[in-house]
């Protein structure tokens, strides 16, 4: 199950089961500027922000989350160019399309707006979580530096965005001396170098660790993230 709200700029990818089963959901209204939806079974409200259940018979759980992470088409291709991709519904494509200015950042609607300047409301960040601990960049910051070298309590980490300006990752550095840079969306140490998704190009290792990470406005992240570190 892929939810997305576009109030909150929050993408997820959950699987759609509750007590193991297979489940079919509906979106039942909002909460912190975040989506709900309710499980047909029991009832269960959850939020899409985390897939934590806030209300019914299963409040307290959470949704089993399923690794993703922010591409474009072009990028998702060159990098698994056998990798297959869902088509948008034909029959509602001028509901897609009016979403293309959102994603830019150029929408002028009162709740799909975005701020053109850094850490208000509704500025866009990254947000990385870490074991319990979660740090928020700024978003305009990544897109000058395209790179940051950075740590989240004692883990190192690497954040980088693509050359496409909408693609990000983030990785665990093997260790805080390993500085990263970027060239051609490629990582690069003295001793190795990695692809845009960790995956060691001069040596048959073990790839990067991703590390949990969103684009979202300030404000949602902000909101469930209440003890959230800021990077500046």
């Amino acid at each position: 199950m892929v939810t997305y709200c576009t109030v909150c700029r929050t993408g997820r990818v959950f699987e759609p089961k509750v007590n193991g089963q297979p489940e079919n959901f509906r979106l039942v209204g909002m909460d912190h500027f975040n989506a709900m939806f309710e499980d047909l079974s029991t009832k269960t409200w959850w939020r899409q922000v985390n897939g934590e259940a806030v209300a019914g018979p299963l409040k307290g759980n959470a949704l089993p989350e399923v690794e993703s992470m922010q591409v474009t088409a072009g990028k998702f291709f060159w990098l698994y160019p056998f990798g297959s991709m869902m088509q948008a519904d034909e029959t509602a494509i001028l509901n897609y399309d009016s979403l293309a200015r959102y994603e830019r950042g150029k929408s002028k609607g009162k709740f799909t707006r975005t701020d053109s300047l850094s850490w208000k409301e509704k500025s866009w960040v990254v947000g990385v979580e870490e074991g319990k601990a979660s740090k928020a960049y700024d978003w305009l910051e990544l897109k000058e530096k395209r790179i940051i070298n950075d740590k989240i309590g004692s883990v190192p980490i690497v954040l980088l965005l693509s050359d496409d300006t909408i693609s990000f990752s983030v990785f665990q550095r093997p260790s805080e001396a390993d500085l990263f840079s970027i060239r051609n969306d490629s990582l690069f140490t003295d001793k190795s170098s990695y692809d845009f998704f960790g995956r060691n190009l001069t040596a048959e290792s073990q790839p990067l660790r991703r590390i949990t990470a969103y684009q979202e406005f300030w404000h949602s992240w902000r909101t469930f993230h209440p003890d959230t570190e800021i990077y500046k």
